[in-house]
């Protein structure tokens, strides 16, 4: 079936936020993911998002890309947005053909730490709105995140997604609060993460201390860095400007693999 874009809220008709169902095969019950492409809240990297999707089809997975809101709408918009995502891909589940039990969460980059965000906060947040909140939990199954933007309050804090999330000056609370490493908990879903060690824009230490509170908490966690590669890569394949890099292309194909095992997919 062809792509259909589909609104995330009733009283949002058009624009942003809107969810993407790549491919859909009604007929199936497959596992699900969501994708969150990266952008530093600030838009949507296009490489990150329908090209991942087709690699997840392929490996037997349902698939939709979330745009979700950027600045300057601000926190809690963009969660609130994935978490209705979430609740949409369970309630609709027999129509899109998804299995409801099995939806993650797969972001880059900022899209990475909203990711992140849904796995640590779960339900909270939620949106008042949100008529879909009493029936369907928006927190993944777990979650694949690519470069993540993580904290939001040290030096290693992507400076532009914590402005286009938080605002101009925000204070030292929230900055803590919306550093995801630190609300960890053993009730955080699984996670898988993957970084350049290179990466200029985003340090290696956001990975690195999401992946030591999953371990602190006893929350199943795989960690993969590559030596070598700038910020953005997508699939490394050379798409959305930067170049490839061939060792980290296995990236997908070792999510893949922590998709099938965390989310017991028979594909």
């Amino acid at each position: 079936m062809p792509n259909q874009t589909l609104p995330i809220w009733p009283a949002i008709p058009e624009g942003l936020p809107n969810l993407t169902l790549v491919d859909p095969q009604p007929d199936a019950n497959r596992p699900a993911v969501v994708i969150c492409p990266g952008g530093g809240y600030r838009d949507h990297a296009d490489h990150e998002a329908e090209p991942v999707a087709r690699k997840l089809i392929d490996a037997g997975f349902a698939a939709a890309v979330l745009r979700y809101r950027v600045s300057p709408s601000r926190h809690p918009d963009p969660l609130n947005d994935l978490q209705r995502a979430i609740r949409m891909m369970r309630h609709n589940a027999r129509t899109w053909g998804v299995d409801p039990a099995r939806v993650a969460a797969l972001g880059f980059s900022a899209g990475g730490h909203l990711c992140s965000s849904a796995a640590v906060f779960g339900d909270q947040m939620s949106a008042d709105h949100d008529d879909l909140r009493q029936q369907h939990s928006g927190r993944p199954d777990a979650v694949i995140l690519g470069y993540p933007v993580i904290d939001m309050h040290s030096s290693i804090r992507h400076n532009g997604s914590a402005a286009n999330l938080l605002g101009p000056d925000p204070d030292e609370a929230t900055l803590q609060k919306m550093s995801t490493q630190l609300r960890v908990s053993p009730e955080t879903c699984p996670a898988f993460l993957w970084h350049t060690v290179d990466d200029a824009s985003v340090p290696v230490d956001n990975s690195i201390q999401f992946a030591n509170a999953c371990i602190e908490h006893k929350v199943p966690v795989e960690l993969h860095l590559y030596p070598e590669g700038p910020h953005g890569l997508g699939l490394a394949t050379g798409a959305g400007g930067r170049p490839p890099i061939p060792e980290a292309q296995n990236w997908i194909d070792l999510a893949i693999a922590f998709l099938r095992r965390w989310l017991c997919s028979t594909s």
